[in-house]
């Protein structure tokens, strides 16, 4: 999550129609402390029994697995990134590009 923090700016557009939401299986209260004191410009989701995991179908009952999803103003899933390399510059790249896709409409 600390790249995403980052490269905030190159990657999602420094927030300009574009939202950005961390959604894993911690506490709210966990997240919340932790986003407050790592100073992430985006929000944080909490899913506990995986209800929204399974509706994008990205449950797998590993912690570890991040999933990225580009979601259009219309609401569906412009891209969809399951097991993102988080140490893959070409990953950043390529969400970066749907990103900027999407915020162009």
């Amino acid at each position: 999550m600390e790249t995403y923090r980052d490269q905030y700016v190159k990657l999602f557009n420094n927030g300009k129609k574009v939202v950005v939401i961390g959604i894993s299986t911690d506490a709210d209260t966990t997240q919340a402390n932790w986003a407050h004191d790592s100073g992430f410009p985006f929000v944080f989701a909490s899913d506990p029994d995986q209800a929204v995991a399974k509706q994008y179908g990205s449950a797998d009952g590993k912690a570890d697995t991040r999933n990225v999803f580009v979601i259009a103003p219309d609401g569906h899933i412009a891209a969809r990134i399951m097991r993102f390399n988080v140490l893959s510059e070409a990953a950043y790249s390529d969400l970066g590009k749907a990103v900027a896709k999407v915020a162009q409409t």
